[in-house]
């Protein structure tokens, strides 16, 4: 048996404050408030929300999140210690974390004799009276103090006794939990064994965590290896978000940890729900979802040549390091120009459990499809269209739900933002419908001219919404007369997927993705 079997690892969940420190990343009030609610799918997770009195945002939410009711997300104020010959009675910064309401404070204090002579500008004994009495003051106030180590692992490196002097003064302040940090992300998995033991051997605080950037690609691992020789804390970012290369993965780490290390993180429960909610942090932050993550991507789980998805089929061992439904996410069969006849009966069992791979329907697919992408279709990222394409063979699609009967797009780029319109005309039944509709480009008029007509006969169309749009030039040589393939992802909730069309003509070829994204739309949710 595993010696860490049920050894319990707490979460400390920074990417509402680290996270966003991130490049492109922003959260609103609203983004943070509807965090904190969805956060509690993960169970009991501590969340670092901000640092109130830093700016506006911050302090607005912290006086908002007083009515929230969080059984399980514990909502954490960051800030610092007092300043440089300041009393912490008199500081604005801790007092502003005391007004947060928050029952439990982070602050960090510098752990690295560098930074307390040539940022500070303070002596080292100043130091760690500000990291002490901050602790002290908190800590008579009722709060639930955690010490982050700033640049615990340079200074050990280059001062240990200092920096383990600064882990001393934290903890005759009365910190509940002393956090070693690799604040420039520089070190390697040896050196954060290093610091961790040392502190392990002088001091053994009842809870001791890690915080680890990722500037070395290492977060993830130097996370693992400090759990393994004792932290007990692990901190980190959904998705990895943070500023430079980010933080630790906790969409990576805690699968990890308890899939393979058999530590107890979360419930299993919440395991599962682990890709949706990484899913969900990407689209409140806009930001486009890394789908080759570990563990939570859309690519963790695809395979692609007809030799290993035959070998899969057979036994999940062989190409899978874990069941992809553990953490939520799912296999996929990518189809190409590289696929046997495995990937193609397992992709025609969607529609059809009972398909056998000697139905001639299987070899009529396989060749359609290779025939398709010999002009320039490609089905990796347009499975939408790829499960039509089946449906049409297998005679399970009725009769077109629509039929366009007309369409114009005019383009004008000197008219302002709305500088296209699209009419369309169609018919649903006996009902024929034009509509007319302006757009930012003309495939966005062409896209709302057609939701605009057929949203009163397929409403679940109000719903779902184009949130990619790819174009690729397949021949370059031939200049403007180009085949060109575009690509559309749709959305609906938190399910994405994607169409293609391919033309000479750009704007059919935007024509045919669309039409595919309503059809599937239509067929799989009306």
């Amino acid at each position: 048996m595993n010696q860490n079997q049920g050894k319990k690892i707490t979460v400390y969940d920074t990417t509402l404050r680290d996270g966003a420190q991130g490049e492109g990343i922003h959260f609103s009030t609203q983004d943070k408030l509807s965090y904190v609610k969805r956060i509690e799918e993960m169970g009991s997770l501590y969340v670092e929300a901000g640092w109130p009195g830093a700016n506006p945002l911050d302090q607005e939410f912290f006086q908002q999140a007083r009515d929230l009711h969080s059984p399980l997300a514990h909502i954490v104020a960051f800030g610092s210690t007092c300043k440089v010959l300041e009393s912490p009675e008199q500081s604005d910064i801790l007092l502003n974390l005391l007004a947060s309401g928050a029952k439990t404070i982070t602050i960090f204090g510098k752990s690295w004799d560098l930074h307390v002579r040539d940022v500070l500008r303070a002596t080292l004994e100043e130091n760690l009276r500000l990291i002490r009495e901050s602790v002290s003051f908190l800590l008579n106030q009722g709060r639930e103090v955690f010490f982050d180590a700033e640049h615990f692992f340079d200074g050990f490196k280059e001062n240990p006794k200092y920096a383990l002097k600064c882990i001393a003064a934290a903890m005759d302040g009365g910190a509940k939990t002393i956090i070693l940090c690799d604040t420039n992300g520089g070190s390697f998995p040896d050196q954060i064994v290093d610091g961790v033991k040392a502190v392990k051997r002088e001091f053994n605080p009842p809870e001791l965590g890690i915080h680890v950037h990722n500037d070395r690609g290492l977060a993830v691992a130097n996370s693992l290896i400090a759990v393994e020789y004792g932290v007990t804390q692990i901190q980190g970012t959904w998705n990895g978000y943070g500023e430079r290369c980010g933080n630790a993965n906790l969409s990576t780490l805690i699968p990890l940890l308890q899939l393979t290390g058999n530590y107890s993180v979360v419930s299993e429960e919440a395991l599962l729900k682990i890709t949706s909610f990484s899913r969900f942090v990407a689209e409140l932050t806009n930001a486009p979802f890394d789908e080759k993550q570990p563990f939570v991507g859309r690519s963790a789980f695809a395979h692609k040549a007809g030799m290993h998805v035959d070998a899969i089929l057979k036994n999940q061992r062989t190409f899978e390091h874990m069941d992809p439904a553990g953490v939520g996410n799912e296999r996929r069969i990518l189809i190409s120009d590289q696929a046997g006849k495995a990937n193609i009966l397992e992709r025609l069992r969607k529609f059809d459990p009972s398909m056998l791979k000697e139905d001639p329907r299987v070899e009529n697919a396989m060749n359609e499809i290779k025939e398709m992408e010999h002009c320039g279709f490609q089905f990796e990222a347009a499975e939408g269209s790829l499960d039509l394409l089946l449906l049409k063979i297998l005679g399970k699609i009725p009769a077109p739900a629509f039929e366009v009967l007309d369409y114009h797009v005019w383009s004008d780029p000197l008219r302002g933002e709305l500088d296209s319109v699209a009419v369309v005309k169609v018919k649903v039944g006996q009902d024929t419908v034009q509509i007319a509709s302006e757009g930012n480009g003309p495939v966005n008029a062409l896209d709302t001219a057609l939701r605009q007509a057929l949203v009163k006969f397929f409403p679940i169309l109000g719903k779902s919404e184009l949130v990619n749009y790819k174009v690729r030039v397949l021949d370059g040589s031939r200049g403007t007369e180009a085949i060109v393939r575009v690509i559309i992802d749709t959305r609906l909730e938190h399910e994405v997927w994607g169409t293609i069309g391919v033309s000479k003509n750009i704007l059919k070829a935007s024509a045919q993705a669309l039409l595919d994204a309503i059809n599937w739309t239509i067929w799989k949710y009306q």
